[in-house]
């Protein structure tokens, strides 16, 4: 039986892992050559006088059996296995896809964007004139809109499946162990690609395939199942199963879904603006002094309830860059990435509101009754209206932080890390007027509890739109079926199933174990 030790140790020595392993080891009477240990957790607490590293170590003796095993990751050859399909090459998507290959199924996956390399292009388009493709951008390509906006691999959903299993499975293709360890744990969008085409390598060297530039633009249903699949208006493959993994921005899909007279329903999300900080700013606020250099750059999470109803901060990017992430022409969309060192100036994080179905529909009886896309239609408002404020490039609408809380438009503006720039503006304008006043007020909340947080030397850009689906495709709790189509398999964040990198994988390896069961092949070891 193991036992778990708590390591506390000063910023400069936090990279001597091999003393912590042996100071753990100690406590319990052990040595190198009576027991085994290994770091479990390695996060940072500023809330002393000085901040320290704590390390959570699981130690046991040498003659007893490891606690966990390592996550399988023996693939199949399944060159001549049984297809099954797969709509979307992010994280559910490819997850998925790698589950199968372990089943001995042979995942055929269609993308409508392009693979990692060639989506650079079109990032920097959209970063330097403006330009959107509408199929490949910061959403849509393969890895998924996380790819190039940070890698952030930290996740609440640890009870829907084995979160190390995710980690270790992007260890294999080539991230580092400190994201098995870390409290929050990140990449980088630097790093992430190469992994992403490393894991495109193991699911082609097995036999999979994998399609770029293949829109899913209709499927076929006969007998309550569905038979195939169109991609880009003419090519029809048939299909058995159809795992449905296209992310929280393709709202086509949600209207081809709908198009069909299958059930969707409206899902809560939220909705606000960027708000950028001098990174040593919030580091002097979080550390109590200036970072120095064995300590990360800083971060925050603030969340409260103004008149019931939340505001939060999501999306944190330390030492990051607020990025445009409008998957068509006419909005502005924003959202935050790090590198993997976290080295810019600058701290960003989404500031936003929930949004219910009253908020919606514009009155409270509704009792959640609102059409089902409603949630995109609200989210394409503010964005609409944000890109109409300005000059019809992929500028920004932005106010420093206390002129936006006073609602009096900035003179000027600080310096940002936004590419495509700021212009001033009127921020408050593109949202409706209670969402504004709840902003405002969270906001004000946030402050108090975070000194020095209130200063005209922090931006806030709008909009911080695509937090999450505003759509949910229901699904069979036993089969994850659609109720009503049998072999459509809604997966992700796409189908609000899922909230970040990590939930969407674990989300893909459901799903992907459900479609092995209907199928008769079976699943161990996960």
């Amino acid at each position: 039986m193991s036992d778990t030790v708590e390591i506390r140790i000063a910023p400069e020595n936090a990279h001597r892992t091999d003393a912590v392993v042996a100071m753990a080891l100690s406590r319990r009477g052990l040595t190198a050559q009576t027991g085994k240990a290994r770091i479990v957790r390695r996060s940072v607490d500023a809330r002393g006088s000085k901040p320290v590293y704590v390390f959570r170590v699981e130690v046991w003796p040498i003659d007893q059996p490891d606690p966990e095993p390592v996550a399988d990751q023996d693939y199949q050859d399944v060159h001549r296995a049984p297809p099954v399909h797969i709509v979307g090459a992010g994280p559910a998507g490819y997850m998925a896809a790698l589950t199968l290959l372990r089943i001995g199924l042979r995942p055929v996956i269609f993308e409508r964007g392009k693979d990692v390399r060639a989506r650079r292009r079109d990032l920097r388009a959209i970063q330097q004139f403006g330009q959107v493709n509408p199929h490949s951008n910061y959403c849509f390509g393969e890895g998924g809109a996380g790819t190039y906006s940070d890698g952030k691999l930290y996740t609440r959903a640890t009870k829907r499946g084995n979160v190390r299993a995710v980690l270790q499975a992007l260890v294999a293709h080539g991230a580092t162990d400190d994201i098995l360890i870390d409290a929050h744990p990140h990449i980088g969008s630097n790093k992430l690609p190469k992994i992403i085409a490393r894991i495109r390598a193991t699911i082609l060297g097995h036999g999979g395939e994998i399609h770029f530039g293949a829109h899913m633009t209709d499927f076929d249903m006969h007998d309550g199942k569905i038979s195939a699949v169109v991609i880009n208006g003419s090519d029809r493959h048939a299909v058995d199963h159809l795992i449905l993994a296209t992310g929280h921005s393709a709202r086509d899909v949600y209207q081809l879904v709908g198009s069909k007279g299958l059930l969707l329903h409206f899902k809560p999300f939220a909705v606000g603006v960027r708000i950028e900080h001098p990174q040593p700013l919030i580091d002097k606020i979080q550390y109590g002094r200036q970072r120095g250099e064995h300590l990360p750059a800083a971060s925050y999470r603030l969340a409260c309830q103004v008149d019931g109803r939340g505001v939060f901060s999501f999306c944190m990017c330390p030492g990051g860059l607020v990025v445009p992430a409008a998957t068509a022409p006419g909005e502005i969309v924003l959202n935050g990435m790090s590198l993997s060192r976290r080295d810019s100036p600058f701290a960003n994080a989404g500031t936003v509101v929930a949004i219910e179905a009253p908020h919606v529909a514009g009155r409270d009886d509704t009792d959640g009754q609102v059409p089902a896309l409603a949630g995109v239609q609200f989210q394409q408002r503010i964005e609409q209206a944000c890109f109409a404020l300005g000059d019809g490039s992929q500028r920004a609408p932005a106010q420093r932080l206390m002129d936006f809380l006073d609602g009096v438009l900035s003179s000027d503006l600080p310096d940002c890390s936004y590419i495509p720039g700021i212009f001033p503006a009127d921020v408050a304008s593109v949202f409706p007027g209670e969402l504004s006043r709840t902003l405002r007020e969270g906001i004000q909340v946030f402050g108090q509890r975070m000194k020095g947080y209130l200063t005209n030397e922090a931006v806030v850009m709008a909009t911080e739109s695509r937090t999450s689906a505003p759509v949910r495709i229901p699904r069979n709790l036993d089969t994850l079926e659609h109720p009503q189509l049998r072999g459509l398999y809604p997966c992700g964040e796409g189908a609000g199933f899922a909230g970040g990198i990590v939930s969407a994988a674990l989300d893909g390896m459901r799903v992907a174990q459900s479609v092995g069961q209907a199928m008769g092949k079976a699943l161990s070891g996960t």
